[in-house]
């Protein structure tokens, strides 16, 4: 990576709005901005102060460009720790073309996707983990996703980590000392039952966060919410209510829907991802199956379960028909039960019902109908219900990232290394290898151990101007 040469980059989305922003980094920034900008007034940009802002033109020779607003920061008081210079231009494809094509020709490089932020990070401006918010944080959908990337990007996961790091450190040196000092006399500068006990303190942490993954990863991308149940039991007429529009085809034939589809609401500043399945049943056509196959999939992967049952089915086959379904889901998963068409057959509706709730099922039931809307403010109510147990308590560290959590299962295995050698009766040498395990694991997350292919295939990722 040459971050000596000067980037430039339109950093905001065509067709986003009136105004637009382009910025240039790199130790050539300001000059070359200096070169395509009159200001109205004041100062020229090479003497423009760090953090101000100036008001011109951009100018190729004596033709006018655009006139903007030009923002000096100068290292290392940027985001990315080397000068920039950032235009704020008229919204049109055309103008911000033509004001980048002029930043090129005076000797910018076209900037790579993430490469300001990578280039904070190789700074020291940035960890790796607060590089990866800064995309989650762009990408965020709802305001749990916004706020969880906040946190990451002031430091909240790399602050834990580094404080699991330096204990994880403060053992290598007891066993290195050991090391240093084996060859004169028997020494141990920790005991074994220490050593022990410290290493499961550590485990403990990073076990509790690397557990926020599931919770943290739902709230990211949205919660998965399986809306499932027999065919004809309601499930295409419910999204296209909880969408407020006509996403799935609606017919009385059984087996109409035959793939997956899957749509995002938001409620409660919380994502849903809701995905309405194949109806579950016995069939002899191959097409159908495969989706009752694709639909279980999805029970399976699913944080909330929509089970819809038809207000006409008899108590006794409703009762038999949850459970199975119930027995079938992982711990941690969350069912509601919908007694739908509640609208056609309301007194059956209301019985069965009262029925579900005498038999001291687990799971919530609701009745309602998805055509006419009745019930689905308290289906609303208890899907945000479920969210809000997912959110972390304020100020609490939760991991959303994939990357970061099989590191953190990695290094975890390093100390479990440690601790079965330990009762083994290994040595000090060979116990530190399984912490050195762990240490480069736990490093990889924040960056102080990396390489250029993760760096690679994580800002690859990232948008152009980031």
């Amino acid at each position: 990576m040459d971050i000596a040469s000067t980037i430039a980059a339109i950093s905001t989305p065509a067709g986003m709005g009136a105004l637009a922003v382009i910025r240039m980094s790199g130790p050539q920034s300001i000059d070359i901005g200096g070169r395509v900008f009159r200001a109205k007034s004041g100062q020229a940009l090479l003497q423009q102060p760090h953090g101000t802002v100036r008001y011109g033109s951009i100018v190729d020779g004596e033709r006018e460009v655009d006139e903007v607003m030009v923002s000096v920061f100068r290292a290392p008081r940027s985001f990315t720790g080397q000068d920039m210079v950032e235009i704020a231009c008229h919204g049109s494809p055309v103008i911000q073309r033509q004001i980048v094509q002029l930043l090129l020709q005076h000797g910018a490089k076209p900037a790579a996707p993430g490469e300001f932020t990578l280039r904070a990070f190789l700074q020291g401006r940035l960890d790796l983990a607060q590089a990866e918010a800064v995309a989650d944080l762009i990408a965020s959908s709802s305001e749990a996703a916004r706020r969880m990337a906040m946190q990451q990007l002031r430091g909240g996961v790399s602050s834990l980590l580094k404080g699991l790091r330096q204990r994880l450190v403060h053992l290598m040196a007891m066993l290195e000392l050991e090391l240093d000092f084996s060859e004169e006399e028997d020494v141990e500068f920790a005991s074994r039952e220490e050593l022990r006990e410290l290493l499961l303190d550590v485990r403990a942490e990073a076990e509790r966060l690397a557990g926020t993954f599931a919770a943290g990863n739902a709230l990211k991308e949205g919660i998965p919410v399986a809306i499932a149940g027999r065919p004809n039991a309601g499930k295409s007429t419910l999204l296209n209510r909880l969408l407020r529009e006509e996403r799935a085809l609606v017919s009385d034939i059984p087996g109409t829907t035959r793939d997956s589809i899957e749509e995002q609401i938001s409620l409660g500043g919380m994502a849903f991802r809701l995905i309405d399945t194949a109806g579950l049943r016995s069939t002899t056509d191959v097409v159908e199956q495969m989706g009752i196959a694709r639909a279980r999939a999805r029970i399976g992967q699913a944080s909330v379960v929509l089970y819809l049952v038809d207000a006409a089915t008899a108590p006794a086959e409703c009762l038999v028909e949850v459970e199975a379904v119930a027995q079938g889901m992982e711990a941690g998963q969350r069912m509601l039960v919908l007694v739908a068409k509640a609208d056609s057959a309301p007194q059956n509706a209301a019985e069965l019902v009262k029925y579900l709730h005498n038999s001291n099922i687990r799971q919530k039931v609701l009745m309602l109908s998805a055509r006419s809307g009745e019930g689905c403010d308290a289906l609303e109510d208890a899907l945000m219900e479920v969210g809000r147990s997912l959110l972390p308590e304020e100020g609490s560290v939760v991991l959303t990232n994939a990357r970061h959590e099989h590191a953190l299962r990695a290094a975890i295995e390093g100390i479990d290394g440690a601790l079965g050698g330990i009762g083994r009766g290994l040595t000090a040498d060979l116990l530190a290898v399984e912490l050195r395990y762990a240490l480069e694991h736990i490093g990889s997350i924040t960056g102080e151990i990396t390489t250029e292919e993760v760096l690679g295939d994580i800002f690859a990722n990232f948008c152009i101007g980031k």
